[in-house]
């Protein structure tokens, strides 16, 4: 992965989005930091700027990708402001235990940096696990252990040696596989995690995404929607969380067009058409209403798609006058879904006002009625990013769990 490279005079031509970004001297690497705007952070480096002679920066995703490529590079390259490494305790590192169930820690002191290899295990001394592999350096604890509790509820693992009999804690908060966990599984979720934490989770997406194929091909339908949340998951993990100050959602910082009294978000789940359902989940004045939420269980027969699935339940939504109209429609899908949403809200009067929005979750692009280019969510204010992600995962989750209960309630009657 390489580099683009300005001079210090082209600094206001750094993107305005998060990534890496590093200070150069001749070829020289002085410094590598990481933002969620590298611009604004260049600028706050004063004293790196009277020194470097170029800056050098590479766009990433999100704030995860981000974080896991700084420790990467920084490991890789031993800038000379970085710190001095050997013996050094402000930096922190993911330490993986060698047991049969392995622990997941944070430690300040990992093996010797001039040591450390990427897929070494070695012995160390102190409070720090006897044996273990370890990924690093990161610079910030605080980021490391918000992503780290972001990763844990897509591959829950143990931080403790002794789990008690019942559940604990963590367990009721889906971040921890029980006391009696399959020990296959388990450490497929631990080798999935070290992938994502070496920054390979493009590659871990693809095998979960085969995974699931598979399942459904074999219409093991329970493992594939297993397989298919995970997935869900770990792209709303990876691709949209923000770790590198607390979220928050304080509607008094909303743009006054993004005030809306009303929005209603929908989302469709279903396994290859059964048991498809579609959600409609409402916020009041930026809040969830969930005395407004609705779902629909699909009445199309045959195969249909995600399209004519969101047709048939927006046009069920529309046929309800009773159910306050909203002031913007936020929907699940790309361009298709967007067309579709406007085809069928047009068909009526009083709805064909209405605004409508569709969340490309894979590209992460925002498409817009009546605008020809999609909006890049990254992009977008942090208050307005927090508000449309509530939305999504919300609609989803309901939709979600809709079909789990419909699922459930058909393999209890078989």
């Amino acid at each position: 992965m390489n580099f683009s490279n300005l001079k210090l005079n082209k600094i206001d031509l750094l993107p305005k989005t998060a990534g890496v970004y590093v200070f150069r001297k001749d070829k020289e690497i002085l410094y590598i930091g990481k933002a969620a705007n590298i611009r604004e952070r260049v600028k706050q480096h004063k004293d790196l700027l009277s020194l470097a002679k170029q800056i050098g920066f590479i766009k990433t995703d999100s704030e995860i990708e981000a974080l896991i490529l700084e420790a990467n590079l920084i490991k890789k390259y031993r800038p000379k402001y970085n710190v001095v490494w050997k013996d050094d305790k402000n930096y922190f590192y993911v330490a993986i235990t060698e047991e049969n169930f392995p622990r997941v820690l944070i430690t300040h002191q990992p093996p010797s940096f001039h040591t450390i290899k990427a897929k070494v295990k070695k012995r160390i001394k102190s409070s720090s696990p006897s044996k273990a592999e370890y990924i690093g350096p990161f610079v910030e604890g605080t980021s490391l252990k918000r992503t780290l509790t972001y990763l844990r509820k897509v591959f829950p693992y143990y931080t403790v040696k002794s789990h008690p009999k019942g559940s604990c804690l963590w367990c009721s908060l889906k971040l921890c596989p029980g006391p009696a966990p399959i020990e296959s599984e388990y450490k497929n979720n631990i080798r999935n995690l070290i992938s994502v934490l070496r920054g390979k989770s493009g590659k871990v997406l693809k095998n979960l995404k085969e995974e699931m194929e598979k399942s459904s091909l074999s219409q093991d339908y329970e493992k594939a929607a297993k397989t298919r949340d995970r997935i869900v998951m770990l792209e709303r993990v990876i691709f949209n969380s923000r770790v590198f100050e607390p979220t928050g959602l304080p509607g008094a910082k909303l743009p006054p067009q993004w005030r809306f009294k009303r929005i209603e978000a929908y989302d469709i789940s279903n396994i290859q058409g059964k048991e498809a359902v579609g959600s409609m989940v409402v916020f009041t004045q930026g809040k969830p209403d969930k005395n407004q939420y609705r779902k629909f269980k699909i009445k199309i027969e045959g195969k249909p798609d995600d399209i004519a699935m969101m047709e048939e339940v927006l046009s069920r939504r529309f046929a309800h006058p009773e159910w306050p109209y909203p002031d913007l429609i936020l929907i699940d899908g790309g361009i298709a879904q967007l067309n579709v949403a406007k085809r069928t809200k047009n068909k009526k009067q009083k709805t064909k006002n209405i605004p409508v929005m569709a969340l490309a979750k894979k590209e992460n692009k925002l498409y817009v009625e009546n605008k020809k280019e999609p909006l890049l969510l990254k992009t977008m204010p942090r208050e307005i990013f927090n508000l449309i992600l509530q939305l999504r995962d919300e609609a989803h989750r309901f939709a979600v769990s809709y079909h789990r209960k419909l699922r459930k309630k058909i393999l209890l009657s078989n």
